[in-house]
């Protein structure tokens, strides 16, 4: 059966549209995965978001946060009662957690769903007894434990968030079996499996011309996500290796995008690009060759990566060359569309990427093309469109 007719199949039976809640401490227009949830979950009810940004398309009513309004107790006081441990105080101390509540009181909903460990309070208060479905997204005690205040002061407040929540909910979402086998382990949940896998696109893959490898990556302009180490690997590349960047700034004023645009300065094969919309993606990479991306194993979601990028290299009809990790490693070896390099280096990436000619790649773009009938979002859809579909009906109840 071909993955594009999954969504065919496994529609939840719906006897009413239901009143459904999304959060996002995110700009959903621009959050890829919290998109593709919309897109589900407006077609089982009307969906109202709380997030930040401008109103998504899928939803029918959107509460905006002020982009300046902290996620987490960042305040002076928001940050002592961290250090003191006083978890019960500050659930609803974060900023833009207040603001979203105040938003929300009163209003009533048939499901929730709560996006990330930092929407699981607010989730739960204001569904008011409806069921809460956590969409973890990646493991939450350890989002960011290679930063020391974030390690010292956040990562026990998610802990105590994970342990107080999780058991409350009627169901909770990752991103691959492995992150849902931590939660399994710590919290005696049992997690659905949601990848970051785009929807299918009806693209051919391009032709690789002699003397030119086309590199490309996409993705956030965020410390840590190891831009630096591409760039120099392409600098010690030949001549025929050029790397266009598609980078969304991150919430930090455009600091860290200046640094990546001064490392680039004096290259001229290496070009930087305003960020497309999730829509546009994957033709706009459809023009190149191969998508690279390497991370450092910093921590367990670094370790267990499966980002939403390898789905839309495939999309795109890419060939790929990744750093290696436990789920990507599956992936590109079981559909042959890609190099792993043997770690995050720099002299990594260039050895896996200096170990391609020409007609190698065009192999593993076409290859990636006979993977993009299976690595798409259907499959994924269906679990939430079953999970959500099912809290839905008239006699469920949740646990």
């Amino acid at each position: 059966m071909r993955a594009t007719e999954t969504a065919e199949i496994d529609f939840a039976p719906m006897a009413h549209r239901g009143r459904i809640l999304c959060i996002s401490f995110s700009d959903i227009n621009s959050d890829a995965r919290v998109l593709r949830q919309l897109d589900v979950l407006a077609e089982l009810g009307e969906v109202t978001t709380v997030g930040y940004g401008d109103k998504p398309a899928s939803a029918t009513e959107h509460l905006s946060i002020d982009a300046d309004l902290p996620s987490l107790p960042q305040t002076p006081v928001g940050v002592a009662m961290l250090a003191l441990r006083r978890f019960d105080r500050i659930e609803f101390m974060a900023p833009a957690v207040r603001a979203a509540y105040d938003l929300l009181k009163g209003r009533k909903f048939d499901v929730v769903v709560a996006n990330e460990a930092r929407a699981m309070a607010l989730g739960h208060r204001v569904a008011a007894g409806a069921p809460v479905v956590a969409d973890m997204h990646e493991w939450a005690p350890e989002e960011r434990a290679h930063v020391r205040s974030w390690r010292l002061l956040v990562k026990p407040f998610m802990t105590y968030q994970c342990r107080k929540y999780l058991p409350k909910m009627a169901a909770v979402t990752v991103v691959n079996d492995s992150i849902g086998a931590l939660y399994r382990d710590r919290f005696g949940v049992q997690p659905r499996t949601v990848r970051n896998a785009g929807a299918f696109r009806d693209l051919e893959p391009g032709n690789v011309h002699e003397g030119s490898i086309r590199l490309v990556h996409s993705g956030g302009a965020i410390p840590g996500r190891n831009l630096e180490a591409l760039i120099e690997a392409v600098r010690e590349l030949s001549p025929k290796y050029t790397l266009d960047l598609y980078l969304v700034p991150g919430r930090d004023g455009g600091r860290y995008l200046d640094r990546i645009r001064s490392l680039i300065a004096d290259e001229p094969r290496i070009t930087l690009h305003p960020p497309v919309t999730p829509d546009e993606l994957a033709p706009t990479l459809n023009q190149f060759d191969v998508g690279i991306f390497s991370l450092p194993p910093l921590t367990p979601n670094h370790r267990f990566m499966l980002p939403n990028k390898i789905f839309d290299f495939v999309q795109a009809r890419l060939a790929v060359v990744f750093g290696s990790a436990p789920e990507t490693d599956r992936l590109i070896s079981e559909h042959e569309f890609g190099v792993i390099a043997a770690d995050a280096s720099a002299q990594s990436m260039r050895d896996a990427l200096a170990s391609m000619d020409e007609q190698q790649v065009q192999v593993f773009k076409q290859n990636a093309d006979k993977a993009a009938k299976v690595l798409n979002s259907a499959e994924d859809c269906a679990v939430t469109r079953n999970v959500v579909g099912d809290l839905l009906l008239p006699d469920s109840t949740a646990p």
